[in-house]
């Protein structure tokens, strides 16, 4: 996702997955469809040096996000909050709160999908919905 909360690039792997594997694909399809216009990407701590060093390769600097370890519970991070928060919105799609699909293909299309209502939305500035979405 880009500083606005819009998505740049989805990818849709199976949970068993290692974070570096989905990292390293992810980076490879930000660039590839941004052609280099992306410089920085920011991650967090379960991405390691891997990734760091596939993304320097691309020509992005990816910058991992520590926590900071007097925080107790869950705190957002200050950087990080606008994928959460754009998780959330994406969260009230009824097709993107369960995995309905067989496809990952089929997944990315419905992500897809919700971010272009979500921009929508925000191109005309329509109020938000009570979380009802078909």
């Amino acid at each position: 996702m880009d500083v606005f909360g819009l998505v740049i690039a989805v990818i849709v792997l199976a949970a068993s997955t290692h974070d570096n594997v989905a990292g390293t694909a992810l980076l490879d399809k930000v660039a590839a469809t941004t052609s280099g216009t992306v410089t920085k990407a920011l991650v967090d701590q379960g991405l390691k040096k891997t990734v760091v060093d596939h993304g320097a390769r691309l020509g992005i600097d990816v910058e991992i996000v520590q926590r900071n370890p007097a925080d107790q519970g869950s705190v957002p991070q200050e950087k990080r909050w606008v994928v959460e928060q754009t998780n959330g919105t994406l969260m009230l799609h009824r097709r993107l709160v369960r995995d309905y699909e067989h496809l990952p293909a089929s997944s990315e299309s419905r992500v897809r999908w919700a971010m272009t209502a979500v921009m929508s939305r925000r191109l005309t500035r329509a109020p938000a919905s009570s979380g009802r979405w078909t």
